[in-house]
């Protein structure tokens, strides 16, 4: 018997690892948090399934996505990383992740851990939608859109409601998953 998923992760191989593994699981670690963090900055405007093909070359790129190492980049490092064919070189992108590592930091300092605090948007524990369909499934939130105002007061970059909510959608803040995904929890 074949097994149902939400249907945006039926394209190939990748897409459906990526949600059968990883998406929509509740994510508290600060390092994984802050990959997803710096890869739904990147998707901006891009699909996703663009930066999973490049997340490996990210994680080299970006140190495994080191907050502490990435929040020290030197300008000579994000030049580097503009020659970087196996990532997206787009300078305002690599220049906010060392900015939002350098914020993340002060968040964990404010709250233990970066992940009290984003988890506290959702009361510590995930908000489930129940959606029956993917036209169910918003791409903003009034959660979102609280988290990315005061991500942006803290000073974040390229953390905007939409981008928000995805992150939000793959660390399992928010489950998503469709009622008949085998995956829902």
């Amino acid at each position: 018997m074949e097994k149902i998923r939400c249907g945006w992760c039926e394209k190939d191989d990748l897409y459906r690892k990526y949600h059968d593994e990883e998406w929509g699981r509740p994510v508290f670690d600060d390092r994984t948090i802050f990959e997803f963090l710096v890869l739904e900055s990147f998707q901006a405007g891009l699909s996703w399934y663009t930066i999973l093909s490049k997340r490996e070359n990210f994680r080299k790129a970006f140190d495994n996505f080191d907050y502490r190492k990435i929040a020290g980049y030197s300008d000579a490092k994000t030049e580097g990383l503009m020659q970087d064919p196996g990532i997206i070189r787009n300078r305002l992108k690599i220049k906010a992740t060392v900015n939002n590592a350098q914020r993340f930091m002060e968040v964990q300092e404010e709250f233990g851990s970066f992940s009290e605090y984003i988890w506290a948007f959702v009361g510590g524990k995930p908000l489930d939608n129940m959606p029956e369909t993917l036209s169910d499934i918003p791409a903003v939130t009034e959660v979102s859109d609280a988290l990315a105002k005061d991500l942006k007061k803290r000073g974040f970059k390229f953390m905007g409601s939409t981008v928000v909510y995805a992150h939000m959608q793959a660390t399992g803040m928010v489950n998503d998953h469709l009622k008949n995904c085998f995956i829902r929890w």
